[in-house]
Parts: C-alpha cells; sequence; structure tokens
C-alpha cells in the first residue's frame, strides 16, 4: 500500500518537473572559444565529436559540413569540448569516498535501481551519491546546472515596502451637511423668495412667508403672557411653546419688540449651501414634515473609492490618498481615509472606502469620476525579498534558500505587505539568507522529484523504520 501511494505521489510530481529534466537532457551548445583549436590540437584530443561554424556563430553539425563560400567547418574533438556536467576529478592515487546510494530513471518517473541499468529508450539511469538528496528536504545541483538554468540569489534585507493601490470612485455630498426645510404643524405657504433649485443662499436668509393658525395662536399666548407681565416658568412656557414649532428666533424676537402679531412669518434657511429641492410653491398648503426645500454645503465633500477585495487588507484608516478628477484637467486633491465600509459590494467584489476633501471654491460636484491613489504600506524598513522569489500554490508560499555548494532547501513562508517589486516576510527566514529569485520553479520541480524518489526507494528499503521516518520527514519539508 505506501508503495502504491508513493508511486502516485512521485508520477504526478515527476510529470511537473518534466520539461525543466528534459530540458537538462537536450544537447546544448559548446562555448566558441573552447571549439576554437588547430588541427594539431584536433588530432591529438581524440576522436571528432561534432563540427563547428569557423566564424564562431552558435552553429554546430554532428558530420562534416562546408560554409557558402567553400570553407570547411572546425572539427571539435572530445578533447576540446568542455562539458559543465562533467564529474570533479581527484589527483592520482587519491580515493575518493562519495558512494552510489541509488540509480534513479532518467526521464523523471519514480523508478530506481541499486544497480546500474537502462530505460526501455537505452538511456542509463542517474546515480543518486550519499548526501545529495537530505533529509532536510534539499536539493543539490551541479554548477554546470545552476548556469545553464540561470539561478540567481540575493540575501534577505530590510527594506521600505510601499506601493499605491490605484482605484475608480465618485464624489458624493456630506451627509452631515445636506438640511431639509419642513412645518412642525399645519399651514400655507404665503409667499415664496425669490430662490430656485441650484441657488446658493447663506444662513437666516428669508425663502418663503408662512401662515398657520396654530402658529398664531402659540403668538397670542406668548404676547398675552408678555402684557400680563407674566413672569418665570409661566412666561418661559408660552415662549417654549412658540420655539416647539420651529418658529425662527428673529420673528420671536420682532413680537416681544412691537408686541404685534404678524399674519405671516418669513422662514429662513437653516445653513449656507445650494438649494437641492424646492417643493414650496406660493399659496401651497403644507403639512407637517412635508419638504418644502433641501439645502447642502457642500465645501468639504466625499471621494467614494471602491477598492478591490484583494487590496483591502493593505489599506488603513488615516492613510494619504490623492484625488484626480476626470473631468478637471489634471487637478489635484488630497485627503485621507476617514472610514472603511464594513460590507463588500457582492456584485464587482470591492469594498468602498470614504476620503473627506475640502471644497472651498466648490469645483468637485457630487456623482463626478475620479481616479484615486491610495498610499500603502510603511517607511519602517520590514525583512522583504523580491516577488520572484516566492513561489505561490494553493495551500502556501515558499522560497528557497541558497545553503550555498549548490543545494537549495525550500521553506515555507508568510507573506505580508506588496510593493515595489518586493514582499514583505513575517516569519520562515531571517535577514542574511540567501534566497533564490531566477529559476527558482526549476529548482522547486527538482526538490519535489528527487523528494518523491527518495520516499520511493525508501519504501523499498529492508529498515522500514528508520527509512520512512527520514522520507516522512523529507516530504514534511516540501
Amino acid at each position: 500500500m505506501n508503495r502504491a501511494i508513493a508511486m502516485g505521489a512521485a508520477a504526478a510530481i515527476g510529470a511537473a518537473a518534466g520539461a525543466a529534466l528534459f530540458a537538462v537532457a537536450m544537447p546544448r551548445a559548446k562555448p566558441f572559444a573552447a571549439s576554437v583549436v588547430s588541427p594539431a590540437a584536433a588530432s591529438e584530443s581524440g576522436a571528432t565529436i561534432y563540427y563547428q561554424d569557423p566564424d564562431g556563430k552558435p552553429f554546430y553539425s554532428p558530420t562534416p559540413k562546408k560554409t557558402p563560400d567553400g570553407r570547411d567547418w572546425r572539427a571539435v574533438p572530445a578533447g576540446a569540448d568542455v562539458s559543465l556536467d562533467e564529474p570533479e576529478t581527484t589527483p592520482a592515487g587519491a580515493k575518493t569516498e562519495r558512494k552510489i546510494k541509488y540509480y534513479r530513471n532518467p526521464m523523471g518517473l519514480p523508478d530506481t535501481s541499486p544497480v546500474p541499468r537502462k530505460d526501455s529508450m537505452g538511456m542509463d539511469y542517474i546515480p543518486v551519491y550519499e548526501g545529495e538528496d537530505g533529509d532536510d528536504g534539499s536539493v543539490k545541483l551541479s554548477p554546470g546546472k545552476i548556469q545553464r538554468t540561470g539561478v540567481k540569489s540575493e540575501p534577505v534585507m530590510r527594506r521600505p515596502v510601499e506601493s499605491i493601490i490605484r482605484a475608480p470612485g465618485t464624489i458624493q455630498e456630506d451627509e452631515r451637511r445636506v438640511s431639509v426645510v419642513a412645518l412642525r404643524f399645519e399651514g400655507f405657504v404665503d409667499s415664496v423668495a425669490n430662490v430656485t433649485t441650484g441657488d446658493h443662499v447663506h444662513k437666516g436668509e428669508p425663502l418663503m412667508n408662512v401662515y398657520s393658525p396654530a402658529l398664531s395662536s402659540a403668538a397670542a399666548e406668548y404676547l398675552s403672557a408678555i402684557n400680563a407681565g407674566a413672569t418665570g416658568k409661566e412666561l418661559k412656557g408660552a415662549r417654549r411653546r412658540l420655539e416647539n414649532l420651529a418658529t425662527p428666533e428673529p420673528a420671536i424676537r420682532e413680537l416681544e419688540r412691537t408686541r404685534e402679531i404678524s399674519l405671516s412669518i418669513p422662514w429662513l434657511a437653516p445653513q449656507d449651501g445650494e438649494i437641492l429641492e424646492r417643493n414650496a410653491v406660493n399659496g401651497m398648503r403644507a403639512g407637517p414634515g412635508d419638504v418644502l426645500f433641501r439645502i447642502a454645503d457642500h465645501r468639504v465633500v466625499w471621494a467614494l473609492i471602491d477598492v478591490a477585495e484583494r487590496d483591502l487588507n493593505q489599506v488603513s484608516v488615516g492613510a494619504k490618498v490623492t484625488i484626480r478628477p476626470r473631468g478637471l484637467g489634471g487637478r489635484t486633491f488630497t485627503g485621507t481615509v476617514a472610514l472603511i465600509y464594513p460590507h463588500l459590494i457582492a456584485q464587482t467584489r470591492t469594498a468602498r472606502i470614504r476620503v473627506e476633501l475640502p471644497n472651498p471654491d466648490e469645483v468637485l460636484r457630487p456623482e463626478m469620476y475620479v481616479d484615486a491613489e491610495i498610499e500603502t504600506g510603511t517607511p519602517d524598513p520590514v525583512l522583504a525579498v523580491p516577488e520572484s522569489a516566492v513561489l505561490h500554490d494553493d495551500m502556501r508560499q515558499v522560497v528557497l534558500i541558497d545553503k550555498g555548494e549548490g543545494r537549495f532547501e525550500p521553506r515555507q513562508v508568510k507573506l505580508g505587505r506588496h510593493g515595489g517589486g518586493y514582499i514583505e516576510i513575517t516569519d520562515g527566514i531571517k535577514e542574511g539568507e540567501a534566497v533564490v529569485t531566477s529559476a527558482n520553479f526549476l529548482i522547486d520541480a527538482e526538490s519535489n522529484l528527487e523528494a518523491a524518489l527518495k520516499g520511493f526507494a525508501d519504501a523499498d528499503a529492508p529498515e522500514p523504520a528508520a527509512t520512512s521516518r527520514g522520507a516522512n520527514n523529507a516530504g514534511d519539508h516540501q
């Protein structure tokens, strides 16, 4: 059963690494410098193994060939060919302690052998030496393979990780700066001032004249209390009745001064702003709560920005935001994130944030489209690696640690903020460790393959108590 599981897992991983291993097995071009040899040197170095363009161009042929102008291609003998994968030589008489542990299938299949053999296509099995398949899940590559695949590493260091999130939005009114003009009693609009929708009005400016029997009755009661010389609670109660009907303060003071009840009372604007809605008409009857005017102050407005769900964790209250209205020819406004709304918009999978913007000249108009740039991150240095160093899969994120001497160890990490081509690492590596930034996918495939082959070989070993545990530990590191 264990053998079947190991074979299945190794076959799946081998398929992912097949392309990389196949590329490694392909013939490669030889350096021109190593191929330019004299005829005498060619005869002394051994039999010719291929032919190269005489001008040094990267063209090669397994058979003799001539250039268009009749010149022979250069013969390259075996002694002049440079192979980056040749085994290291040892001095004469010296003994090497490297021992072959087993042989693995040259095409990456989960098939190993304790002795040399060939596969069905006649390819030799690849020897695996002791120490090349560490129990920590690391993988060791030859210098030639490292050079051919373009492996690059750089040390982990602390640096600021800052980025800008760009998102669209619209300008909206500040809900706290909108008011309505309505009556608290049954009345009639005697006349409306010369104001219309869109006009700017100031606080205390007359909007209309209102007549109401209830208002006249309250005014008469208050005037009677004044004429009777009432004081204390009685006088205060009569005045409070007028106040409860929202009678403008200037009208009450005029009643106290003239001791006369006016037929209609001027109704005043409660704040500065633009008239958004005018429903009052001369002579109309108005009931309690009917909206006669709606006024909004646009000196401060909101920019509501829709941020993608994936970027929401990088936005915080207080972050600086630059707003560029599309209709104002490149003009910019600056504000800060005042609120992150608690619910997502299901249809667009975005979250809405609010930015408060000063608008003293009132050029920002409600429903205007804007583009926002939200500054995220922190100026404080954090542990970070290039984005290319992180390998992603469905369950985890991994970096490859360069341990030197051609050995690489996969390491699972936890990520933080993104920005400027770097990713913050919150857990998994230490400052100063070297991470692979190029060709890491090929190394990861090699690591997964070797772990699977090791598990397959250990499953066939006669000491399951010792070898199975090592294979499982190696798999855990993967």
